[in-house]
């Protein structure tokens, strides 16, 4: 059934310590069975070993991370005519940092090693650099996008 009005944007407080709304954002999608206090200590956890290794604020570093993740454009599947396309469409900047998160979340997830702190430093100090899994990922999709701009007419 269609909605007959849009439901209100969900407003993020910044996180309590270094009052960063990209910084909650992760910590909400680091966070499993509502154990967010275990979420934040991960993550504060990450940023000091962040600021140990790089002698860098960071906030610069997690903030660079995810803007070399973010995504510029996806495809879609859509069907036409009994066929299944996938139609390249835009990523609005706030949708585009919700996948570089969760991509560089997915991917830390997936490394080998014993605790998840330095997993996702490892990850953030990665995605910085221009490398890793979740850059991976975001080239994989640019690349699904570039070879079916063909479809891009197809878009809604």
């Amino acid at each position: 059934m269609a909605r007959r009005r849009t439901p209100p944007k969900h407003v993020i407080l910044p996180d309590p310590i270094y009052q960063n709304r990209l910084l909650e954002m992760i910590v909400n999608n680091l966070m499993r069975k509502g154990k967010k206090g275990l979420a934040y200590r991960l993550c504060y956890q990450a940023m000091s070993e962040l600021e140990r290794i790089t002698e860098k604020d960071p906030i610069g570093v997690i903030e660079e991370a995810v803007r070399n993740v973010t995504p510029l454009v996806v495809v879609k599947a859509r069907r036409m005519g009994g066929s299944t396309h996938q139609v390249p469409l835009k990523v609005d900047p706030e949708k585009g940092t919700a996948l570089a998160i969760r991509w560089i979340l997915s991917s830390c997830r997936a490394r080998s090693g014993r605790d998840t702190a330095s997993k996702l430093t490892n990850e953030f100090l990665d995605a910085s650099k221009k490398m890793g899994n979740a850059v991976r990922k975001k080239d994989e999709v640019h690349r699904m996008a570039e070879a079916n701009k063909a479809f891009a007419k197809h878009r809604f």
